[in-house]
């Protein structure tokens, strides 16, 4: 008994201890990131290396948010952020609901054909893509960047929520249909309701890619008035390539709401699956 629960403690701290130094390495950068914003000049490249400022340079934010139009570009972001989100998550789940509770022939073929589209590489479609774009009028405006999440929400979301599709009971289903809802109604009030988690994944996936979307802004927004905030962060290193401080402040503020909505979403996410399971 003893040796079992040695064992069972010494695998216990192996594992906590490789998890909390892995957690150690991702920490560090963010840290620097936080340290060097708070900086005066004289300590960003100081040896011996001072990890921490003395004393801290709040000033060096509000410096930050004046040497470029850090809430136009804030504005921006969140604009296409949201609109990305709510194209995802509305076609992505009503594909993913044909995919997983409708019957139709082909259903399965072209669900095969869906997800096999994720091992096309995205630089085999940039040209392309843009050539449509190009003559659709819509180079230099957001629409490039707005629309393709509401043509069916990426193969990967159709993929995750599907899955989660095929979880939920038919039998759910048959009795609202029996009562004589529809099918829209069915997919509003059961399955919507049920795949929270599973919507809150999309959302959060969503989020994260397109406010750190780096390329596509850079290809179809030539207007400085409408860049993100990852194409102003570029346009600010080039101008302040040497203030390290300030583009470290700026890159702070920038992925502050992302380390926020982490924490929100991860208390809703577990929230979600705690009633999915008491409802199993």
């Amino acid at each position: 008994m003893k040796s079992i629960k040695k064992t069972n403690t010494i695998r216990s701290f192996t594992i906590y201890g490789v998890l909390g130094f892995f957690s150690i390495v991702y920490l560090v950068p963010l840290f620097w990131m936080v340290s060097t914003s708070l900086k005066p000049d004289t300590q960003i490249m100081s040896i011996p290396m001072r990890w921490l400022p003395d004393p801290p340079q709040w000033s060096n934010y509000s410096e930050a948010v004046k040497s470029f139009p850090f809430f136009r570009y804030t504005a921006n972001t969140v604009f296409i952020t949201l609109m990305n989100v709510l194209g995802n998550t509305l076609t992505a789940s009503l594909v993913a609901y044909s995919f997983s509770k409708l019957q139709w022939k082909g259903r399965n073929l072209l669900f095969y054909i869906t997800i096999a589209t994720m091992f096309i590489p995205g630089q085999v479609l940039i040209i392309p893509v843009y050539i449509i774009f190009t003559q659709l009028g819509w180079v230099n405006t957001y629409l490039p960047l707005i629309v393709p999440a509401f043509c069916g929400g990426g193969a990967f979301n159709i993929f995750l929520l599907r899955q989660f599709f095929v979880s939920i009971p038919d039998e759910l289903m048959e009795s609202a249909r029996i009562d004589g809802a529809s099918e829209f109604r069915i997919f509003t009030r059961i399955v919507l309701p049920l795949s929270k988690p599973a919507l809150f994944t999309v959302a959060l996936f969503t989020v994260v890619f397109t406010w750190n979307d780096f390329f596509g802004p850079l290809i179809y927004l030539h207007d400085p008035s409408m860049w993100t905030l990852a194409i102003g962060l570029r346009g600010f290193q080039q101008q302040y390539s040497t203030n390290w401080n300030l583009l470290m402040a700026a890159s702070t503020l920038t992925a502050l709401p992302l380390i926020i909505l982490y924490f929100v979403a991860q208390d809703k996410m577990i929230r979600g699956f705690t009633l999915r399971t008491g409802i199993k």
